[in-house]
């Protein structure tokens, strides 16, 4: 009876057994032909965001929904790998793919339970299940999981399966792997955690949000010691580790994305392209933007903004302070605030954490007050004292755009306890007063001989607005504007010299809603006037009879090869004015033409676009200006001589010899005894124009010997062979227009309205500033033949901006603050003087050339063709040399 039940039992489990691996078997065929082919896992596409570079290869931005580097095994820390063993797959060395009793004991739940509720998998079915699977719990997609385990295995090695694993794993806080998790959570490089911090992280992939060491710490802490537990049951590390680093705190908090400097306008500029050129992709296939930023020039552009928007605003007054919090913010009871020891300053701190920080201004709310000087509390809980220097004393109340409020005598004139307020950290670590300003400022710098952005500052801070005022912000230019339309008037014939006429004028245009009567700032007028000088010193009128002289569509025409659209320009004389808004990134790019010697350019950020494999998938070609090159095609087709006569043309010893007579004859003219009596006004203006023009003359001859030098030098050494750019830019002014309006608008730095960027000591600058009405927009776009700047303050609801609020007053001191780290160490360059240009020595007041009786002549520049009569003896120039006297004369 025993032996009939035993054979019964053993072929009942004989049958069970065959029809369950028959069953398997089945199955296996019937879900074989659907899996997916493991061979992909080869060449698996990680989502990893977009990166941002600048040119010095600086991270400035990241983008995409997943936080993700990617991290290869060998770098993987050992530490962390047996952390994650302990915690998910102890056998994982040692299996096959499959865990038999991790399949036990979800078999058990199902019996048990009706469904699973551990799956038992192991680190491999753990990838099978992310890559190819849902995470659904059934009976199918757990066979499936361990039928491709198992096709796994035989592919990939084991150190290659825990590669993809900790890669692709979730871990909370949008961190993918375990690369992201340590910038996430510690906010440094997975290689320097602890093992404390190191357990935590090997703790999440089984439940990254119940056991999130920010959102739940007691529960992330219970899990992080069981792992150090199994550490050491299995021999992992030993007794003495573990005691050290069971006690230690939960230390997680979370932290942004990490970048090298923080460029935001330029990174979203970045992020817009580079999804214009691959799609959205973009965020999700590992793509490096690398830009045409320079890391350290965009630092500077930064705080030149902000330096000059904080100098404007304190011009203005304050305006008292963002918010006020009584004393029943802190407590009901309290009525008293003036006790420092009545203050709930935990509570305090805690409301400064919701305010932001803008432009490095920290918020602060006061918490004393003294005579002169008082102590505010900042958000990371520490308190400062304010001194009376310190802003205090100069913070007068502000009333209008034009006026301000007495001087402050006490501290308490300015602010009181519980006024929420900005302060600025010195760079000595003291706190300076502040508030954050209305109005707002830009700067775009390029490099003109091809376009690429330098620096690019859309406004005082990202967070504060991202809204780019270099790109999106139209704006009229006002006389920023003037030197496109003369750059037509020079084509048409008119010279530097030509005289126009700065009197009123009234105008009745169609194409205007109301009769028109233009000024000049001030409201004055000035007579005959040289264009030159109109330039230089902004004259609307002599500007608005310029364009109606060479026709307004002349002037529009002219307006496409500076990158404007002549479509959209207005077709009345409100343009000689610039009446049209443009954005900065327009006006600088019309300026590129004036310091690259004639050539269009295009603005361009992105240099190159790189796969995630480091494969070149997009490169810049930007059009480039080379003068060289039309120089050495010249060269090849010229047959003839020049057109030039001899005796007009003078070497550089010729200079030198004539420049040194001029100084001797204007030394005699103004000390030689017996001299004929002359009218006294006249008198001392030639004797002003005299001592300018030896002066000048002077430092030419200086330069003129410098450039022998230079001559000498490069004759004598192996220069490398001159390689043409790719893809060289069209030529749109030719170059005896491009020279004779880079002299006049260095002329504006000079002598003009822009003098104030003469303290950077540079001969090489040019530029123009522009002022709207108002006014309501300032601006200055200047340049040298290595960089062109343009910079713009305003308000956006355009505002006024108050009185002396010019462009020469609010927008150079940005432009010059960049510029002073820009140029540093940067040699002076010149624009060399083109065949077709003449210096002839001049009248001031008419124009005309100059004879040996005409006080105070003066020295221009012309093209051949509009030239005053020449006599050979008073002809001062070159057509063919470098050498010819400079535009440093006129």
């Amino acid at each position: 009876m025993r032996n009939s039940l035993f054979r019964l039992t053993f072929w009942l489990a004989v049958c069970g057994s065959g029809a369950i691996i028959a069953g398997l078997a089945a199955f296996y065929l019937y879900l074989s032909p659907k899996l997916p082919s493991v061979e992909s896992l080869r060449h698996v596409k990680l989502q990893t965001p977009l990166r941002v570079y600048s040119r010095d290869g600086l991270l400035i931005g990241e983008f995409g929904e997943k936080r993700r580097t990617p991290i290869q095994h060998q770098d993987i820390p050992e530490l962390y790998t047996k952390a994650l063993l302990a915690a998910e797959d102890d056998q994982f060395y040692s299996h096959n793919g499959v865990s038999i009793r991790g399949l036990l004991r979800a078999a058990s739940q199902i019996i048990s339970s009706g469904h699973i509720q551990s799956g038992g998998s192991t680190i491999t079915m753990q990838v099978a299940r992310n890559f190819f699977l849902t995470r659904q719990q059934t009976f199918a997609r757990k066979f499936n999981e361990i039928l491709l385990a198992l096709q796994i295995e035989r592919e990939l090695s084991k150190d290659e399966i825990l590669e993809l694993y900790v890669n692709v794993i979730f871990l909370g806080n949008r961190a993918y792997g375990i690369n992201a998790a340590a910038e996430v959570y510690y906010g440094k490089p997975l290689s320097e955690l602890s093992l404390a911090q190191l357990a935590m992280i090997a703790g999440l992939p089984k439940a990254p949000s119940t056991f999130n060491p920010i959102a739940n710490p007691e529960r992330a802490l219970i899990r992080r010691n069981w792992i150090l537990g199994r550490m050491l049951s299995l021999g992992y590390i030993d007794q003495n580790l573990y005691d050290t680093t069971i006690n230690e705190p939960v230390t997680a908090s979370v932290h942004g994305i990490k970048v090298d400097y923080h460029a935001p306008y330029v990174a979203e500029m970045a992020r817009r392209q580079a999804m214009d050129i691959y799609g959205p992709g973009a965020y999700t296939d590992g793509l490096k933007v690398y830009t045409t930023i320079d890391s350290g020039l965009q630092r500077r552009a930064q705080e030149a903004v902000i330096d000059g928007l904080l100098a404007y605003d304190k011009r203005k007054g304050y305006r008292g302070p963002e918010q006020h919090w009584p004393a029943s913010f802190i407590d009901p009871s309290v009525t008293d605030v003036t006790d420092f020891n009545n203050l709930d300053l935990a509570a305090w701190q805690s409301a400064l954490g919701n305010l932001s920080e803008f432009g490095g201004l920290e918020p602060a709310v006061v918490v004393q007050v003294f005579e002169q000087q008082i102590r505010a509390l900042l958000p990371n809980g520490d308190i400062v004292d304010i001194d009376w220097e310190q802003g205090l004393r100069q913070a007068r109340p502000f009333k209008t755009e034009n006026a301000r409020g007495a001087r402050p005598k006490l501290a308490s004139d300015v602010v009181a306890v519980g006024d929420v307020i900005r302060l600025q950290q010195n760079d000595d670590d003291s706190w300076a007063f502040s508030q954050v300003p209305k109005a707002q400022a830009a700067l775009i710098a390029l490099n003109p001989k091809d376009g690429a952005i330098i620096s690019m500052v859309g406004g005082f801070d990202f967070a504060q607005s991202h809204f780019n005022r270099v790109t999106q912000a139209k704006r009229q230019p006002g006389s920023n504007f003037k030197p496109f339309v003369y750059t037509t008037a020079l084509e048409q014939g008119l010279t530097p010299a030509s005289i126009i006429n700065d009197a009123p004028i009234v105008f009745e245009d169609a194409n205007l809603e109301s009769t028109w009567r233009p000024e000049n700032d001030g409201g004055k007028f000035y007579g005959p006037t040289r264009l030159r000088q109109a330039l230089y010193r902004s004259r609307n009128l002599v500007s608005i009879r310029v364009l109606r002289n060479i026709g307004i569509n002349n002037a529009i025409k002219g307006m496409d090869r500076f990158g404007f659209e002549p479509a959209l320009l207005p077709k009345d004389l409100s343009l000689a004015l610039g009446s049209y808004a443009l954005t900065p990134l327009e006006i600088v790019t019309g300026y590129a033409v004036f310091a690259n010697g004639g050539f269009r350019v295009e603005p361009y950020l992105l240099s190159s676009i790189l796969d995630v494999n480091g494969e070149a998938i997009y490169e810049a070609n930007p059009a480039t200006a080379c003068p060289r090159c039309e120089t050495l095609l010249a060269g090849n087709e010229q047959t003839e001589e020049s057109t030039v006569e001899p005796q007009e043309i003078l070497h550089a010893d010729e200079d030198r010899d004539q420049l040194t007579d001029a100084l001797a004859n204007n030394e005699q003219s103004n000390n030689e005894p017996g001299q004929q009596s002359a009218p006294a006004e006249a008198m001392q203006s030639n004797r002003e124009l005299n001592d300018e023009l030896a002066s000048e003359l002077a430092s030419e001859l200086a330069v003129l010997n410098q450039e022998n030098d230079v001559e000498t030098f490069e004759a004598t050494s192996n220069e490398p062979a001159f390689v043409p750019p790719a893809n060289p830019a069209e030529r749109v002014l030719n170059p005896q227009v491009a020279y004779l309006i880079n002299s006049m608008l260095q002329d504006v730095i000079r002598k003009g309205t822009g003098t104030a960027a003469k303290t950077l000591g540079r001969n090489d600058l040019a530029g123009k500033t522009g002022t709207t009405n108002g006014p309501r927009d300032a601006w200055f776009s200047g340049y040298n033949s290595e960089m062109v700047v343009t910079t713009w303050l305003g308000f956006d609801q355009n505002l006024m901006l108050g009185r002396r609020e010019y462009g020469g007053s609010a927008a150079l001191p940005i432009w010059i603050d960049y510029m002073r780290t820009a140029l540093k160490d940067v040699p002076e360059s010149k624009h060399p003087q083109p065949e077709g240009i003449i210096t002839v020595r001049i009248d001031p007041k008419t124009g005309e050339r100059a004879n040996i009786n005409t006080i105070g002549a003066i020295y221009e520049s012309f093209r051949l063709e509009n030239a005053p009569e020449l006599l050979s003896n008073e002809s001062i120039g070159n057509s063919d040399s470098e050498e010819a006297l400079p535009e440093e004369l006129f």
